[in-house]
């Protein structure tokens, strides 16, 4: 499966680290890594790329007091190696002095990793992936003479391992995989006002056997895509919106920005000193769970080798914690949170459950906007001001009545947080995150 095996990973490492020693470093870390994939794409049944990546790296950050160099390479012959820890070894000599910079704490590395059983290789070659690829465009152009182009179909796989090894004595590492299936079609119609509109669908897994069927996947995104025809605008309004669970996932993502340290410490957050406060509605919770065997967000330790934990991150709509490195936590005068490198597998819960799945969110909104697609980047971090392009459906009496394009939606983050009035039960794993779609009582539609 691989080049290299986990013991030779490891005596390159350990070459580095020692090699580090002898310049005179006094604290080192070595991480090393191979991986390789397959992507292919098909449009109209025709085969559009086939790709074949192989990569390989090992670098290596060393300290000098607190002035930290940092190089890397992917040649791993010996000379090469020593060249590497030379090359971060004189960066360092030449780096300002940063009291925050250093290795993590000794008792917060992981010292025995678990198996989370990450990896699931998926033995497919380019023939079978392109056939996979086919049958979810052809599913997609089944469903509607109206289905007639597309934007294709992609079937990817990679696999991969590493070792990350430090002065300290941490060591560990393990190998992983992921694997991806997407269509999106495109449907039109014609008449007076001939439209085309594009939407897609994708199931992604560590393990080949629980991505959704490839034909399953065509269908959902022709049906999305078909339902998108027509679409209108609407005037500008003030109303309950409703983000689809996939957008859903992605406000997550915009609150893990806000109260990451990053942004803390140079105090570029709407969420600035909100440990302790509510930032979401008292029915909220948020955990965060890295130890879920298989999936996407879950790993033993952080990229510093710190272990990871299970955690409230929001209990009753009250923030319980950062998402903290070891430099920046130093930089808040914090500890470690052990996500060096980001979230980990995040659930978003209420105890709210009246409304259940998005049909029941959709009637208890009663009038407003369902919205399935944001564009633009229109996200101030520092004031939490939210204005981005859209598209979804209008609804009045809890039913869908028409497709709405051209439009903004637009707010303040953390007054939208904070108005999150229902979750559906409609729960979907982009990601790192899971939650169902949102219901905000109240946002800003720009229209005509």
């Amino acid at each position: 499966m691989f080049t290299y095996t986990s013991e030779q990973f490891q005596l390159i490492v350990q070459f580095m680290l020692a090699e580090a020693s002898r310049l005179g470093a006094s604290d080192a870390v070595a991480e090393i890594s191979e991986g390789h994939g397959l992507a292919v794409t098909t449009r109209k049944g025709e085969i559009e790329t086939i790709e074949q990546s192989l990569d390989k790296q090992v670098g290596v950050s060393l300290y000098l007091g607190q002035r930290r160099g940092n190089a890397s390479t992917s040649d791993f012959s010996p000379s090469s190696l020593r060249a590497t820890v030379e090359a971060a070894f004189h960066i360092a000599q030449h780096t300002a002095e940063d009291d925050c910079a250093g290795l993590p704490e000794y008792d917060l590395l992981e010292k025995n990793p678990l198996n989370l059983d990450l990896f699931h290789p998926w033995e497919i070659e380019a023939i079978d992936a392109i056939e996979i690829a086919r049958t979810a465009e052809a599913a997609a152009f089944a469903v509607s003479p109206q289905i007639q182009n597309s934007d294709g179909a992609s079937v990817s796989t990679h696999q991969g391992h590493f070792i990350l090894a430090s002065s300290q004595g941490f060591l560990g590492g393990y190998p992983y995989s992921r694997h991806f299936i997407s269509c999106a079609p495109i449907a039109s119609s014609t008449g007076k006002n001939p439209t085309m509109q594009r939407d897609d669908w994708y199931s992604s897994s560590r393990i080949p056997a629980q991505l959704a069927p490839p034909a399953e996947i065509g269908r959902y995104a022709a049906q999305r895509a078909l339902a998108r025809l027509q679409a209108r605008s609407i005037r500008t309004r003030r109303c309950p919106v409703i983000f689809e669970a996939p957008v859903a996932a992605g406000l997550l993502g915009s609150f893990v920005q806000a109260v990451s340290g990053g942004a803390l410490y140079r105090r570029s957050s709407f969420l600035l000193d909100s440990l302790g406060k509510a930032v979401f509605p008292a029915h909220l919770n948020l955990y965060e769970d890295p130890h879920i065997p298989s999936i996407t967000g879950s790993a033993p330790f952080d990229e510093e080798g710190v272990r990871t934990q299970a955690r409230s991150v929001v209990a009753s709509g009250v923030l319980q914690g950062y998402f903290l490195s070891t430099y920046t936590a130093r930089k808040l005068g914090m500890q470690s949170t052990g996500n060096a490198g980001g979230s980990h597998h995040l659930r978003l819960s209420s105890t709210n459950t009246a409304a259940g799945d998005l049909p029941g969110l959709l009637r208890a909104m009663g009038t407003g906007l369902l919205v399935t697609e944001l564009m633009g980047q229109g996200v101030n971090y520092v004031t939490g001001d939210y204005s981005r392009g859209a598209f979804g459906y209008w609804v009045e009496r809890g039913e869908i009545q028409y497709p709405v394009e051209e439009i903004t939606i637009a707010g303040n983050l953390r007054e939208m947080l904070l108005d999150i009035q229902m979750v559906g039960s409609d729960v979907l794993v982009r990601g790192s995150k899971e939650t169902g779609s949102l219901l905000i009582g109240s946002m800003t539609i720009g229209g005509k």
